[in-house]
């Protein structure tokens, strides 16, 4: 997540009242194209004045920095995804504040808007071993009837007008139909909140050391092999994981691709599962397409040995041939 600005809230008898917000003097496109409809044809002018107040020292900007200190209750920073490191045809990032908490309110404010402009990364938030909260949306299953939906019994075979069915709605009086009555609607794409999420690992994307390209950010203590979290062939429907990333014991709600919030636990369990600490053995990195049985790519080079040499199309194979007789030549 990147920090584009801090809102400050005061409490009201409606409850907590934005006091203002004070944004970053340099903001990206993929953030400004949260405020555009359609951003092609419009004239991208989002943020180009306030970015002008900044340039010339103005002092309102520090002004509605000390309003914020003298009279906030709630401190949250502005955050945007960086939704260009996914490969996806949305480019429009996603928006949301994140409470800042602990020390006084100055120290909140200063803190937010020292972190303008910068990355926040995932272990900067959170730790190995630790619970969290998912947040997100579930897979979504469109209009069905009572028997995808519920689960309701399907009635005999010569029941008139349909057996996929609920067979008494009700009875005569009261004259209306009771909420606990199956019937057909939406399934799924519903919002959902699973508690208590286990942190086995927090891993470092693919990052450069040394001048060299590192991907061994599947290994282990006892398995020493050089591997990427990556299985061979890629994730279904995903692709390659690049980018720093979080297993998570269990399953977290949604299709592949969906945004999902993680956030501290709010009631996490004092069970031994839940306080003993995960030392992981063994990542399996093998195909998940097929009946994948090697780990990585130099493994079954080894075990398979020399193969044959990759089929070319016609007209790449009387390329290449033409190109050695003139380098002969």
């Amino acid at each position: 997540m990147i920090v584009i600005g801090v809102v400050g809230y005061r409490e009201s008898l409606k409850g907590l009242q934005t006091i203002g917000t004070v944004w970053a003097q340099h903001i990206s496109d993929e953030a400004r194209r949260r405020w555009y409809k359609r951003w092609y044809s419009s004239k991208k002018k989002a943020f180009t004045k306030y970015a002008q107040k900044y340039a010339k020292a103005n002092k309102d900007i520090q002004k509605s920095i000390d309003i914020l200190k003298k009279h906030s209750v709630v401190v949250r920073v502005i955050a945007h995804t960086q939704i260009s490191k996914i490969k996806l045809i949305q480019k429009k990032a996603h928006v949301m504040e994140i409470q800042v908490n602990g020390g006084t309110v100055e120290q909140k404010v200063d803190f937010a808007t020292g972190l303008f402009e910068k990355q926040v990364p995932v272990d900067g938030i959170f730790a190995d071993n630790e619970l969290v909260d998912s947040i997100g949306a579930t897979k979504g299953h469109g209009f069905k009837g009572v028997v995808s939906r519920w689960g309701v019994k399907k009635l005999p075979r010569k029941t008139h007008k349909g057996l996929r069915k609920v067979a008494c709605i009700g009875a005569w009086h009261p004259a209306r139909v009771s909420w606990a009555v199956p019937r057909a609607g939406q399934k799924g794409y519903h919002h959902r909140t699973k508690a208590n999420l286990k942190i086995y690992r927090i891993g470092k994307g693919i990052h450069h050391e040394g001048g060299k390209v590192v991907h061994d950010n599947a290994s282990t203590e006892f398995d020493l092999t050089k591997k990427s979290i990556t299985p061979m062939g890629g994730f279904p429907h995903f692709g390659e994981v690049n980018e720093d990333y979080v297993m998570l014991k269990g399953s977290v709600q949604g299709p592949i691709k969906r945004v999902v919030i993680l956030r501290k636990a709010l009631a996490p369990g004092t069970s031994r599962t839940a306080l003993e600490k995960i030392q992981l053995k063994w990542i399996d990195t093998s195909s998940k397409l097929g009946r994948g049985k090697f780990q990585t790519t130099e493994e079954k080079n080894r075990f398979l040995g020399p193969q044959k040499p990759k089929r070319l199309p016609p007209g790449a194979a009387a390329g290449a041939s033409a190109a050695k007789k003139t380098t002969k030549a």
